[in-house]
C-alpha cells in the first residue's frame, strides 16, 4: 500500500520524538525532568472547571461552527482591553492554535506558495506549511543577538512572487525573544509593499519580562486586514488539554474562507468552550502572578545555564523557552546519552534537539530547546544535571578537538 508524498514529507516532532527514550530511563528507575516540552505546571483557573460542571443541558448538540458567541465575545472584550479591536465576527473558534495556524497557511497558500519565517521556529510550523504543500523560507537569526530579526533588507531579499506571508512567534517559541516596536514596525511596512499577510502567534502575550513592553502586530491600524491572529488559552491559562484557540483578523473576506475549514470540521468541543469562556473571566491578579513566577523560574535556569563552561545563550525576554549552543557534537545525541547512560543521584534531564527547529539542514545541531516550566528547585537540579553532563560526555567539543 503506498501512502501520500505529503505525509512523507512531514517530520517527528523534535519535542516528542525521544519520549521512548524517557519512557526506558524511567523504567530503569530514573527520574527524568522534562524541559523538552511546555507543559506548565501552573494550576488550571478553577472557573474553567466549575463552568463545566455547572453546565446543564439534556443534549450536547453541535456548536456554531464559528464557535459559541459567548467565548467570542469573551475573547473580544480581552482584546479590547489590548487596543485590539476585534469584535464577534472578526474571531472564529480553533480545536487550540495549531488548527488555527493549520487554516490560516491552507487559506492563504497554493501549492508551491512560499512563507518567510525566522529559524529557529516552532517546529510544528512545518508541519502545517508541508500539510497545505506550502514552503518554508527560513529568515537567518543568530543565539549571539538573542534571535532577533537581521535588517529588513535581508529579510526582503528573500521575498519571491510565490511568497504569501510573513509569519512571526512573538513572543517566541523556542527561542524566548521579544521583537521591538521598530523590528515589529519594519515587518508591517514590508508586508504592505509586497502584499503580504502576516501571520501572528502571539499565544505567549502575557510572558515578558524586565519591563519588556509587548506589541502586537494588530496594533497597528493600517494593517490589520492582513494580519491573521492565532491565539490560544493553551499557556496563557495553563489550559494545554482544552483545545481552545482562534483565528482572528479584521478582513471580511478571508474570514469567509476560513468559515468553510471551520464548518468542514463541524465545531469546536461545546463543553471545551463553556470551559474557556469563564477563562477569560480570569482576574488580572492570577496573570500577574504567572508572570513573577515564570520570571523566577527564567533567572534560575539561566544563571545554572552561563555557569556551563562552552554554553552561549541570550536571556530570553519572554514566553518561557530559551534556545541553548551546548558544546557537544550533536544535542540529539546529547540527549540520548543522558537518558541512558547518565544521572545524578538517578536524576537526569530531557531538553528538545534544536535541529527540528530549523528549516535549513544542518542548522541547530548543538543547540537544545529547553523549557522552564518547572519548580525553581528542579531547575535547579535540572542546571546542575546538565552542566555534570556536558563535561562527562564523550562528544563535547573540547574532547573532540583534543
Amino acid at each position: 500500500m503506498r501512502f501520500s508524498e505529503r505525509i512523507k514529507a512531514l517530520s517527528a516532532s523534535p519535542i516528542r520524538r525521544l519520549i521512548p527514550y524517557a519512557d526506558e530511563a524511567k523504567a530503569k528507575g530514573k527520574k527524568v525532568f522534562h524541559l523538552n516540552i511546555g507543559q506548565p505546571d501552573i494550576k488550571t483557573p478553577q472557573g474553567y472547571f466549575d463552568a463545566i460542571r455547572s453546565f446543564k443541558v439534556d443534549t450536547i448538540a453541535y456548536a456554531a461552527s464559528q464557535g459559541r458567541n459567548e467565548l467570542r465575545d469573551a475573547i473580544s472584550a480581552y482584546y479590547h482591553a489590548w487596543d485590539i479591536p476585534y469584535d464577534r465576527d472578526d474571531i472564529y473558534i480553533t480545536n487550540g492554535g495549531s488548527e488555527a495556524l493549520s487554516f490560516a497557511v491552507q487559506a492563504i497558500c497554493d501549492p508551491g506558495d512560499e512563507i518567510l519565517l525566522p529559524e529557529p521556529f516552532y517546529a510544528n510550523y512545518n508541519t502545517f506549511a508541508n500539510s497545505a504543500l506550502a514552503k518554508i523560507v527560513p529568515i537567518p537569526t543568530r543565539a549571539e543577538e538573542g534571535f532577533h530579526l537581521p535588517p529588513m533588507e535581508v529579510i526582503e531579499k528573500l521575498v519571491t512572487p510565490r511568497t504569501r506571508a510573513l509569519w512571526f512567534s512573538n513572543p517566541g517559541n523556542p527561542t524566548g525573544a521579544v521583537y521591538t516596536q521598530k523590528e515589529l514596525e519594519a515587518a508591517a511596512q514590508l508586508a504592505k509593499k509586497h502584499d503580504l499577510y502576516i501571520i501572528a502567534d502571539e499565544v505567549y502575550r502575557e510572558f515578558t519580562y524586565d519591563g519588556d513592553k509587548f506589541t502586537s502586530f494588530a496594533s497597528f491600524p493600517d494593517i490589520r486586514d492582513r494580519v491573521i491572529m492565532i491565539d490560544s488559552v493553551s499557556k496563557r491559562f495553563s489550559a494545554c488539554g482544552a483545545r481552545i484557540g482562534c483565528i482572528a483578523i479584521k478582513n471580511k473576506d478571508f474570514m469567509a474562507q476560513v468559515l468553510k475549514l471551520c464548518q468542514a470540521r463541524l465545531c469546536v468541543s461545546t463543553l471545551e468552550q463553556v470551559g474557556a469562556t469563564a477563562l477569560y473571566a480570569t482576574p488580572k491578579s492570577y496573570l500577574e502572578e504567572v508572570n513573577r513566577e515564570y520570571k523566577t523560574r527564567r533567572d534560575t535556569l539561566y544563571k545554572a545555564l552561563k555557569e556551563i563552561d562552552g554554553v552561549i545563550c541570550e536571556e530570553p525576554k519572554g514566553a518561557f523557552y530559551i534556545m541553548v549552543k551546548f558544546p557537544v557534537d550533536d544535542c540529539e545525541k546529547f540527549i540520548i546519552w543522558m537518558l541512558q547512560n547518565f544521572d545524578v543521584n538517578g536524576e537526569t534531564t530531557m531538553g528538545a534537539p534544536g535541529s527540528g527547529f530549523y528549516a535549513t539542514p544542518g542548522r541547530g545541531k548543538d543547540e537544545m530547546r529547553l523549557a522552564y516550566v518547572l519548580k525553581t528547585e528542579d531547575l535547579i537540579k535540572s542546571g546542575n544535571i546538565l552542566k555534570q553532563a556536558v563535561a562527562a560526555y564523550p562528544g563535547r567539543i573540547e574532547a573532540i578537538r583534543a
